[in-house]
C-alpha cells in the first residue's frame, strides 16, 4: 500500500519500538499526523502527546529517556518549533541522553534561499548541529531509513546523544511504495583483552580503591555492586550516577562529587575506577578533582578516556559488559578488616557533610527526610536546578538508577514538570513526583495542563523561596546588589485550580504528608507548596 513519506517515517519509528511522540502539530507537520493518534488505547498507532510549548515537548522526551534509557521522541514544526525545543536538545547532549527530534522544513526548493517563507530558518541544521550527534535534512524519502539507522546506532551502541532529522514538507508528502524495515544495530565497542588484564593488575596491587560512578553506569548496577563488594571499594557517585548502587549501601557516598568532604576522600585513593563519567565540572561544580592515584577509566566513548584526566588504563566499552568481564577476571577477596575500614570511612565522610550543612540545607534535609519516609521506595523524583534538589543530590537516598532525574550538564530550569510527564507516560505504574523551585516552575507552568489532560498522578512539590535563591545567595557572597532575581509569584493554589488541578499550601507537616499521599492516588496533578520559612521545617 502506498503511503506518504511522513506516514512511512512514523511506521518505521514504531518498528524501532517508539510508542509515544511529544509535540505540537503545525501546518508543516500535518502529514505526520495521519499516522498518529492522541488516544491511549489505540495499539496500532504511535501516540501523540500535546505539549503547550515545544520546549516542554522536548523536556517530556528527555524525561522519557532519563527514566527508561530508551529514546524519547519529539515532533515539531520548522523555525520556532526548532528554536523552542533547542534547550532540551542541549540538555540531552550535555547529559548523554537518547533524544530524537523530527522536524519539518519548508519546501525543498526554498531551502537556504532566505525568501521569507513561513517558519523559515535559512540554514536550520546549523541551529541544531552543535546540540546533536548529527543534524540532517532529508533530500529524498529513501534517506529516512538510512538516517534512522544511524540515529538508533548512536542511541543503542555508542554514547547516546540527541539526533535531529528535518523533512521538508514536499518530501513528507511524497509517496513511498515499499515497507521500510529497521536495520540491524551494530554491537557496542568492547574493551581489549590486553587492557582488561592491565586493569586487573592495577586493581590487585592497589590498597585504597574508590569507584567513581556516572550516568554511563546506570544500567550496570548489578555488575558494579558485585565489583564493589569484591573489592571493598568506597563508591562516590556523581549526580547522574545516583542510585546505580543503592544509596543505603554502607560503602556508598551518593552524589558525593558535589561535596568537598567526599572529594577530599577521593584525593587519597591510590586507584580510581571511573565508570561512565566525564569527570567534568558538571559532576563536581569545582572544575577539577584533586587526584593523586592512578585511574582505570571505563567509557563507551573513546574520546572521553583521556578527557580532563589521563587514564592509566582505558577500557572502551559498555559499562555493564566491561565490569562483568572485570568481575570474571578478578582473583581478589576482600578482608573483613578492609570492608570495615571502607564502611567507617563512609560514615565519617557523611558525618562531616552533616556537620557542615548550612541553615538552609538543614531545612531541606527536614523535608527530604519526611519525603523519604512517605514516598514509595521506587518513586521517580524529577527535579530541577533549585536549592532543595541540590541538597537532595547528596542527602536523599535512592534505591536504584533512573529514580533521580536532574539536569546536570546544561543545568536548565523548567525541566522538572515536563520531565516528570515524560517519565510517567513511559512508566505509568511507577510513582513519579516533582521537586521544583518556584522560579523553575514558572518556566514550564503551562505543561500542568498537559499533565491534567493525561490524568497523571503527579505530586508537584514547589519549594517557594522567593525567586532565584541560589543566585541571590551568590550575589550576597560577592556583595552584588540583587538584580533580576526577585520575581512576583502567583497564588499557586488558585493557579492550580484554574488548571483543574488539586493544590495546597503545606504550612504544617501533617498537611504536607496528607497531601503527598493523596496526590499519589489522584488521577490528576497536585501542587503542594512548601515555603522555606515554614516553622515546621526547623
Amino acid at each position: 500500500m502506498t503511503k506518504s513519506c511522513a506516514e512511512a517515517t512514523i511506521e518505521l519509528l514504531s518498528k524501532y519500538g517508539v510508542t509515544t511522540i511529544f509535540g505540537i502539530p503545525g501546518v508543516h507537520t500535518l502529514d505526520f499526523c495521519r499516522a498518529l493518534t492522541d488516544k491511549a488505547d489505540d495499539p496500532n498507532k504511535i501516540r501523540h502527546v500535546q505539549a503547550r510549548n515545544e520546549q516542554g515537548a522536548g523536556f517530556m522526551a528527555e524525561g522519557w529517556a532519563r527514566a527508561t534509557g530508551n529514546v524519547g521522541v519529539a515532533l515539531v514544526i520548522s523555525g520556532p518549533g526548532v528554536t523552542n525545543v533547542s534547550t532540551a536538545l542541549g540538555q540531552c547532549y550535555a547529559d548523554s541522553l537518547p533524544f530524537l527530534l523530527i522536524s519539518a522544513e519548508p519546501k525543498s526548493q526554498s531551502l537556504g534561499k532566505g525568501q521569507g517563507v513561513l517558519h523559515e530558518i535559512t540554514e536550520q541544521k546549523k541551529v541544531t548541529e552543535p546540540l546533536t550527534a548529527f543534524s540532517e535534512t532529508v533530500k529524498k524519502p529513501d534517506d529516512v531509513p538510512i538516517l534512522l539507522e544511524q540515529a538508533f546506532t548512536i542511541f543503542r551502541s555508542k554514547r547516546p546523544r540527541p539526533v535531529h532529522i528535518s523533512i521538508p514538507i514536499d518530501i513528507q508528502a511524497q509517496p513511498v511504495n515499499t515497507n521500510w524495515e529497521p536495520f540491524q544495530i551494530p554491537p557496542c565497542p568492547k574493551a581489549s583483552e590486553d587492557e582488561l588484564l592491565k586493569a586487573i593488575s592495577l586493581i590487585n596491587e592497589s590498597k585504597k580503591i574508590v569507584c567513581l560512578l556516572g550516568g554511563g553506569s546506570c544500567d550496570a548496577g548489578k555488575e558494579v555492586s558485585k565489583l564493589v563488594d569484591n573489592l571493598g571499594a568506597v563508591v562516590i557517585t556523581t549526580t547522574a550516577g545516583k542510585g546505580v548502587i543503592n544509596d543505603n549501601h554502607p560503602l556508598v557516598i551518593s552524589g558525593g562529587t558535589v561535596r568537598a568532604e567526599a572529594r577530599e576522600y577521593l584525593s587519597k585513593a591510590d586507584l580510581i575506577l571511573s565508570i561512565g563519567t566525564e569527570m567534568a565540572e558538571t559532576d563536581n561544580y569545582v572544575g577539577q578533582y584533586s587526584i593523586n592515584g592512578k585511574i582505570v577509566r571505563i567509557d563507551i566513548d573513546d574520546k572521553k578516556i583521556n578527557d580532563n584526566y589521563k587514564a592509566t588504563v582505558g577500557l572502551v566499552g559498555d559499562a555493564k559488559e566491561t565490569v562483568k568481564k572485570l568481575n570474571a577476571k578478578l582473583n581478589k577477596s576482600v578482608s573483613l578488616e578492609k570492608l570495615e575500614s571502607g564502611r567507617n570511612a563512609v560514615i565519617e565522610v557523611k558525618r562531616q557533610i552533616d556537620a557542615n550543612l548550612t541553615k538552609s540545607e538543614k531545612r531541606h534535609k527536614k523535608l527530604l527526610t519526611i519525603l523519604r519516609k512517605i514516598a514509595p521506595s521506587k518513586t521517580i523524583f524529577s527535579t530541577d536546578a533549585c536549592q532543595l534538589s541540590y541538597t537532595g543530590v547528596f542527602d536523599f537516598n535512592i534505591p536504584e538508577a533512573r529514580k533521580w532525574l536532574h539536569p546536570v550538564g546544561f543545568c536548565a530550569l523548567g525541566n522538572a514538570l515536563p520531565n516528570a510527564i515524560g517519565a510517567k507516560m513511559a512508566l505509568p505504574t511507577t510513582p513519579v513526583a516533582v521537586l521544583v523551585g518556584d522560579g523553575g516552575f514558572m518556566f514550564s507552568m503551562p505543561e500542568l495542563l498537559t499533565a491534567k489532560e493525561q490524568n497523571l498522578s503527579l505530586p508537584i512539590i514547589i519549594w517557594e523561596n522567593g525567586g532565584y535563591k541560589q543566585i541571590q545567595d551568590d550575589m550576597g557572597v560577592k556583595k552584588i546588589n540583587r538584580v533580576g532575581v526577585e520575581g512576583l509569584n502567583p497564588d499557586f493554589v488558585k493557579l492550580a485550580e484554574a488548571c483543574h488541578c488539586n493544590s495546597v499550601y503545606a504550612n504544617n507537616e501533617e498537611l504536607f504528608v496528607d497531601a503527598f499521599k493523596k496526590a499519589l492516588l489522584n488521577n490528576s496533578p497536585t501542587i503542594i507548596v512548601v515555603n522555606e520559612n515554614y516553622d515546621w521545617l526547623d
